[in-house]
């Protein structure tokens, strides 16, 4: 087995990037939802709110992150541009997060296109969101990811899902970091421990999917067929699953091409 392709995902719900390789920190790999949309109560706002976040398109570049939508001048920003920021508790499921405030100007860029009253705030080095202790091994932590560092996606699960369905679906709906080629569909389902390249993971746990795979990235509309698909055939305990979440031993760095040997 190999890894086939990587994705960062800076701004939670956002656009994600395709990369050759990333370096993997405490948060996860750099740059990934360390970035969030939340409204003016600090709650967070994801794609299940507002579809159209599915639209923004995002470039990273040097730790510097551009987002792109129709008709309008783009967005850049880099973590400096919070460092003035006010500090701010912001709500990620059932997390309380610190995070840092931004220009007022990101916000009303990201106001305007989503039609909601939004801000767009940081998590700083000294946040520390830990990681669900049913499922950490050593006091692990994440970003804004909903619950782990690491997300990894089989590509034969993917095209077991779209022989099932009239459509045929891409792996960006599934916003994994990992994905992988190599097994046969679903086999990542019975992994506990895995190494790509000189990197070693444990698998956590399977991750439950909600409406976000329905929305299709170019149109940002919903079609129902993918959940329902997907609901037929990997439903379990009320949760619908796809992917695996991974927590990393250590830090290091991953890329396309590397070896992903079972361990567990």
């Amino acid at each position: 087995m190999e890894v086939t392709r990587l994705f960062v995902h800076p701004v939670k719900s956002l656009g994600g990037i395709g990369v050759n390789e990333f370096a993997i920190d405490r948060f996860g790999p750099v740059w990934d939802r360390r970035w969030l949309v939340v409204d003016r109560q600090g709650q967070f706002i994801t794609q299940r709110q507002q579809a159209r976040m599915a639209l923004v398109r995002t470039a990273l570049e040097n730790g510097r992150v551009t987002l792109n939508v129709p008709q309008r001048e783009p967005l850049i920003f880099s973590a400096t541009d919070f460092a003035d920021g006010n500090p701010l508790k912001v709500q990620v499921w059932r997390d309380q997060c610190d995070a840092i405030t931004g220009p007022a100007h990101f916000d009303q860029w990201l106001s305007d296109f989503l039609g909601v009253d939004c801000r767009l705030v940081f998590m700083p080095e000294s946040s520390c969101r830990p990681v669900n202790t049913d499922y950490a091994k050593a006091g692990e932590t994440v970003g804004f990811a909903d619950g782990f560092p690491l997300l990894l996606a089989a590509e034969e699960s993917l095209r077991d899902l779209n022989s099932r369905m009239s459509i045929a679906i891409g792996m960006e709906r599934f916003r994994p970091n990992l994905v992988v080629a190599g097994s046969s569909a679903f086999a990542e389902d019975g992994w506990k421990r895995i190494r790509v390249g000189t990197m070693e993971f444990h698998v956590a746990k399977p991750c439950s999917r909600c409406a976000i795979p329905t929305i299709d990235p170019a149109t940002a509309q919903k079609q129902p067929e993918v959940f329902k698909t997907l609901k037929a055939f990997r439903q379990r305990d009320g949760e619908v699953y796809f992917g695996q979440n991974l927590l990393p031993v250590g830090a290091g760095s991953v890329r396309v091409g590397d070896r992903v040997v079972i361990l567990e």
